[in-house]
């Protein structure tokens, strides 16, 4: 007689699945604020003109959130589970690049996340 499998559908362990730096670690997903892929990283260095200068104006680095304001007065809440907020003060320089969701603060590029004001 045989036993019958017990599979765990995808859609059960996608739902449980959750980013290592929750827990402390390093991030090991991908996702909007989360770990820079290669392919963003190259994507943003491969489209300049979209590169805008930005000032921090406010940081909250417990929730990992930053806002900047771009030279246009455009203002962008963003946010980084990597870090990003403990690496900058208001008044910080640093670039955006919106379309592929990257934050440089000198050579280090974050994944950012765009938050609804």
């Amino acid at each position: 007689m045989n036993t019958p499998l017990t599979r765990t559908t995808p859609l059960e362990v996608r739902e449980r699945a959750a980013c290592m730096c929750r827990h402390g670690d390093v991030c090991s997903s991908f996702a909007a604020g989360h770990a820079l892929h290669l392919i963003q990283a190259r994507l943003a260095s491969a489209t300049p003109a979209e590169w805008s200068d930005a000032l921090v104006t406010t940081v909250d680095a417990a929730a990992g959130r930053i806002t900047v304001h771009t030279i246009d007065g455009a203002a962008h809440s963003l946010w980084n589970a990597g870090g990003a907020a403990l690496e900058v003060v208001p008044g910080t320089p640093v670039a955006l690049h919106a379309r592929y969701g990257v934050l440089a603060i000198g050579r280090t590029q974050y994944n950012v996340a765009a938050l609804a004001d």
